[in-house]
């Protein structure tokens, strides 16, 4: 890599650390490209130069979460030895991430649907797909050995992710109360008995 690309990968870390800094202290209302210009010490004009748009650098900063949320599920996949472990380590993985990482959370939960990702949704869409193709290739092998019950992979993953992502909701929201670790003792069973084959 050449030292200007060095350069340019240093500045496009710099603005999109400060923009998740910005969020989170801010929240969508602060969440502006002047505050983010002020925050990463960086010009207007070097911001629209890497991503083209204040949306663009929103995007890619969504993708960089997402991608970091993404590798810590599959790492927790990557060690299980059965689907039964492999479920409560996805689930597990995620709740730990969200205590652990914040601001990486909350960027997720809130912009989720935001205005100022709409324009790349199929950017985002695309990264996904790369980003959870192990996670697919994982229950696509547990379902044809009969270890999960016979449904696509975009179904179990709303029967997993679905109760992840509205306790992790609640617990980044001030409106509610909610304990993590104690959704962290419940849901991995929970949910693994609702992906096995004969629940009963």
């Amino acid at each position: 890599m050449s030292p200007k690309q060095q350069r340019g990968e240093a500045t496009v870390d710099q603005i999109l650390t400060a923009a998740l800094r910005v969020f989170a202290e801010s929240g969508q209302q602060g969440f502006t490209v002047n505050a983010v210009v002020s925050a990463s010490g960086v010009s207007l004009g070097s911001l629209y130069h890497h991503f083209g748009s204040f949306d663009g650098m929103a995007a890619a900063l969504y993708i960089r979460c997402m991608d970091q949320l993404g590798e810590d599920m599959t790492a927790a996949l990557a060690r299980a030895r059965t689907a039964r472990t492999g479920v409560r380590s996805w689930v597990t993985s995620y709740l730990r991430f969200t205590q652990e990482h914040r601001d990486v959370a909350l960027f997720l939960h809130a912009s989720a649907y935001s205005g100022y990702l709409v324009a790349h949704a199929e950017e985002i869409g695309a990264a996904k797909a790369v980003q959870f193709a192990a996670l697919t290739q994982w229950l696509e092998v547990h379902v044809e050995r009969g270890e999960i019950a016979p449904l696509p992979a975009s179904v179990i993953e709303v029967m997993v992710m679905g109760p992840l992502t509205e306790a992790a909701r609640r617990w980044l929201s001030s409106t509610y109360e909610i304990d993590l670790a104690e959704s962290a003792r419940h849901l991995p069973d929970l949910i693994w008995r609702s992906l096995r084959p004969d629940p009963s």
